[in-house]
């Protein structure tokens, strides 16, 4: 593999472009911006999208926050999140909040997030993709007649059915009054959900409410398992669907799943050497014979 070096001006603007690319997104319709539109831009915008911010999650009402949205995660109509409408200049009043995508002839009327395994969305009920059905709100099959709308037999890591599942967008001061962490100021266009670096794991993989990751020595401590306890989702109080509690109340929420493979083994070898004849002691008499053991 070649090793490529550039120089501190080609870094910085590189770092530049990227930092762009972050505030603009895809508002500038694929022809790049000149510094003076830039600039015009950022004072429009930028303070009206710090203030209006919409945060968007996907999980089951009641139950934790299985997916957070942020830029790059897809819709059900195969485009980006950022990608939809995600600025406003006023936030709507009436819920819930719909996010419609910007691509032409796209007919998706709001963002809607699919469970995904790796990087294939799961399939409906009738075999066929979410790209194999209508954008629109119905999404009907466009390969069979028997479907009545995509719905999945998937089941999340949180251990509820995929159709279970829905999109929900809220205000920063929604997301406030349930107790979920809002992050910091960032002008970023299409922040969706994410608050912090563990943002980006599943739902039932994070173990920190913030979003924003426990430090290592903090993470096993009482005060913060008792902060996992009492912690309010997204959806509705969260008292009994703690990492804990996603698979039986009395397993532990740090048993890892090679404790659990090591300590099935021992119990196989156990009973195995239980059920082995015992060799006999002393001599043994064969056909009028002795023989030693």
């Amino acid at each position: 593999m070649d090793r490529i070096c550039i120089g501190k001006t080609a870094v910085d603007a590189v770092n530049a472009y990227l930092e762009y690319r972050r505030i603009v997104g895809e508002d500038d319709g694929g022809r790049l911006f000149s510094e003076a539109e830039y600039e015009e831009y950022k004072r429009r915008v930028m303070p009206t999208r710090v203030h209006n911010r919409l945060y968007v999650s996907f999980g089951v009402p009641g139950k934790i926050d299985c997916k957070l949205i942020g830029p790059e995660t897809p819709c059900f109509c195969s485009h980006r999140f950022k990608q939809h409408q995600t600025d406003f200049e006023k936030l709507p009043t009436e819920r819930p909040i719909t996010l419609p995508c910007r691509v032409k002839g796209c007919r998706c009327g709001a963002y809607q997030y699919v469970h995904h395994i790796g990087s294939q969305a799961v399939r409906c009920c009738c075999k066929h993709l979410p790209s194999e059905h209508s954008e629109a709100a119905d999404h009907l099959c466009k390969k069979c007649s028997t479907c009545t709308g995509f719905q999945s037999p998937y089941t999340c890591g949180c251990g509820q059915p995929g159709h279970a599942h829905v999109t929900l967008v809220e205000s920063r001061e929604e997301r406030e009054s349930r107790g979920l962490p809002v992050g910091r100021a960032v002008p970023y266009a299409a922040m969706g959900g994410l608050t912090g670096f563990s943002s980006l794991a599943e739902g039932y993989l994070r173990l920190d409410p913030s979003g924003s990751g426990l430090p290592p020595h903090d993470i096993a401590s009482p005060a913060r398992a008792e902060q996992r306890e009492e912690h309010k989702g997204a959806y509705g109080t969260l008292s009994e669907t703690s990492a804990g509690h996603l698979k039986g109340a009395d397993e532990n929420d740090m048993v890892s799943p090679e404790s659990c493979y090591q300590a099935r083994l021992r119990k196989e070898k156990k009973s195995k050497h239980e059920w082995m004849p015992k060799k006999p002691s002393g001599p043994l008499n064969v056909a009028g014979k002795r023989i030693q053991n």
